[in-house]
């Protein structure tokens, strides 16, 4: 068996776990408890991952995976799945939007590190906010690409986008980014009610 140090509020831990679910692996994954934070270092984690960051993940024979992109990958090619298309074009719209959402949870994270992590007197606000605007960015980038995007999560590009939706979602509910971006909130409704979204929705 698979072990994956795991933390239920990582957008990028469910980017793994959607894959998982995706090609029939989840019951191969032993999940791990985790308390990654950007300050106080969890050393377990660091047994898979020198950065300490999840999600990490040991196969079986002792190969030690990091970060969301090259799990995914692995769990692809483990389940001989087709997430990742192989060639031309289609393959680099997947892996660019792959980058897109990742970039949208980065900034994501970044924003909310700011006053999470730091104390009040050491907090910027004009950070959280350009941090903000880069979510605010790709998520118009978002609305413009939708009308070509798969209903299921069929593509690594749609599983991190969706993924990145999810985490607004869940911690920053007071951007209502669906009342400006119609058309993506019409696809993630459908998007977010897969089952393998369903199983691995964020939660405390």
């Amino acid at each position: 068996m698979m072990s994956l140090f795991y933390a239920s509020t990582s957008a990028y831990v469910r980017k793994v776990m959607v894959c998982a679910t995706v090609l029939g692996l989840a019951d191969e994954l032993e999940r791990l408890e985790s308390a990654a934070h950007p300050i106080a270092r969890d050393e377990r984690i660091a047994a898979f991952n020198p950065l300490a960051k999840v999600p990490a993940l040991r196969s079986e024979n002792g190969l030690c995976l990091y970060d969301s992109r090259v799990i995914c990958e692995y769990l692809n090619a483990r389940g001989q799945g087709n997430l990742f298309p192989q060639n031309g074009d289609a393959r680099w719209r997947s892996l660019a939007r792959q980058a897109l959402g990742d970039g949208i949870i980065d900034a994501a994270l970044l924003a909310r590190y700011e006053f999470s992590a730091r104390p009040p007197e050491k907090q910027w606000q004009d950070w959280a906010d350009a941090q903000l605007k880069k979510v605010a960015a790709g998520l118009t980038e978002i609305e413009g690409q939708v009308g070509d995007f798969s209903e299921f999560p069929d593509d690594i590009g749609l599983i991190a986008i969706g993924c990145a939706l999810g985490y607004l979602d869940f911690r920053f509910a007071e951007l209502n980014w669906r009342a400006s971006h119609p058309l993506t909130a019409a696809w993630f409704a459908v998007f977010a009610a897969h089952p393998a979204m369903v199983a691995t929705r964020p939660h405390l």
